[in-house]
């Protein structure tokens, strides 16, 4: 089926499907006002944390962002709850996940009408789109799933057209269903790569990573291997278990076949629980890794204290309710649960590992403390703690990135 028809298929009104807010029951009451560089805020009104900048660092247009949540807003339709504006029921207008697939389907249709060096940059914004109609990706949401095909599709399309190359690659998982995961190779250098193992947060998919390749790995000649996490896009036949670094350790070793990819250089880097998948990494795979970098890590705070949790919102809780399959348990049991996924609690952070590892990290992020950054840093022979200022956002981001980058290129040096 082509892209075309897939999204017109998509895009037929459906009402018998449930909304995403209510596929977990999990609830842990009100949550405070939350304001963060990687993961957004949560306004009054929605469901969902809403991150602008983000959305905008990737690639959309502010404008193009208030137009949609507009028309989220106005909908007059039934909502699961009538206080949150992105909660209505069905695939129609003012649904988040129709709407968003709505504006990918225009630019993925001027990308369709458009010649190769214009129709990569179409091609990219349609993937960005659908995968904010899939966000925050919850397991078990069909329309969410059918969204995440078409951005997966989209993105493929689109890095036909712009600069490097990529390759789709299966890794084999023992007992289990193969991965895929996207090896971007940039322009101009010559293989075999180093390489960076991108190990993103639980609400993201491979494609929302392009940015980051682009801009700050192949300009130092740096490829990047994506793969998604359990439970979500390629990954979603896994749910996220403690050995939540299980997936990640079978596509490092297998890193040794593909013959694209220097083997002997590899960074593992992880944004929020990504950082989780990373750090574990440093420990269980050491040998394979020159350096582990995090930024915002989700290793240990978050995951043992409750308090931290109580001002977490809510779709954040919801979704790593969904990735852990625990959609119907109660608060208790999901807190019980999480606390053993941190690395302290399972015996590895605070221990030393002979891997670089550096740890950047805002001061107040709700998220992630100060603390587990140093906690990161303190562990490994070579640790480093990054320091990043919250304002102004996109400036300290940036600036964040290529010191990490110049980290990451250095321990990738022959």
């Amino acid at each position: 089926m082509s892209a075309k028809n897939l999204s017109e298929e998509l895009f037929k009104p459906r009402f018998k499907h449930p909304e995403t807010s209510a596929l977990v029951r999990h609830r842990t009451g009100q949550t405070v006002a939350v304001h963060s560089t990687l993961d957004g805020e949560n306004p009054v009104g929605w469901y969902r944390m809403i991150n602008r900048i983000m959305w905008a660092w990737r690639g959309l247009s502010l404008l193009e962002i208030s137009e949609v949540m507009a028309r989220i807003a106005v909908s007059q339709a039934e909502r699961t709850d009538p206080t949150r504006l992105d909660t209505v029921i069905g695939f129609r207008n003012g649904n988040w996940i129709y709407e968003w697939s709505r504006q990918a389907g225009i630019w993925q249709q001027q990308a369709l009408d458009s010649a190769d060096e214009d129709a990569g940059q179409f091609w990219l914004r349609a993937a960005h789109l659908y995968s904010l109609a899939a966000y925050p990706h919850i397991k078990g949401d069909e329309l969410a799933e059918q969204a995440e095909a078409l951005a997966n599709r989209a993105y493929e399309e689109a890095t036909r057209r712009l600069p490097g190359e990529l390759k789709a690659l299966e890794f084999p998982i023992p007992d289990g269903s193969p991965i895929t995961g996207f090896l971007h190779m940039p322009a101009n250098v010559d293989a075999p790569y180093p390489v960076v193992l991108m190990c993103g947060g639980l609400d993201a998919l491979q494609s929302d990573h392009y940015r980051f390749f682009h801009d700050y790995l192949a300009p130092r000649g740096i490829a990047m291997l994506t793969v998604d996490m359990p439970s979500v896009g390629f990954s979603s036949k896994y749910k996220l278990t403690q050995d939540s670094s299980f997936l990640h350790q079978h596509v490092l070793r297998g890193l040794e076949t593909v013959p694209w990819v220097d083997h002997t250089r590899v960074v593992a880097f992880g944004f929020r629980f990504g950082a989780n998948v990373a750090v574990r990494l440093g420990y269980l795979e050491s040998a394979r890794l020159r350096g582990v970098a995090c930024l915002g890590p989700i290793v240990h705070s978050l995951l043992t204290e409750s308090q931290r949790q109580d001002r977490v919102p809510e779709m954040y809780m919801d979704m790593l309710a969904s990735r852990l399959g625990m959609t119907s348990a109660t608060s208790s049991a999901l807190r019980t649960e999480l606390g053993r996924y941190s690395l302290k609690m399972q015996g590895l952070l605070g221990r030393r590992t002979p891997v670089p590892m550096l740890s950047g990290y805002w001061q107040n992020d709700p998220f992630s403390p100060e603390e587990d950054s140093r906690l990161i840093a303190r562990s490994s022979a070579e640790g480093k703690l990054l320091p990043v200022t919250f304002s102004p956002v996109m400036k300290s981001f940036d600036q964040a990135l290529l010191k990490i980058c110049d980290w990451i290129e250095k321990r990738l040096a022959r």
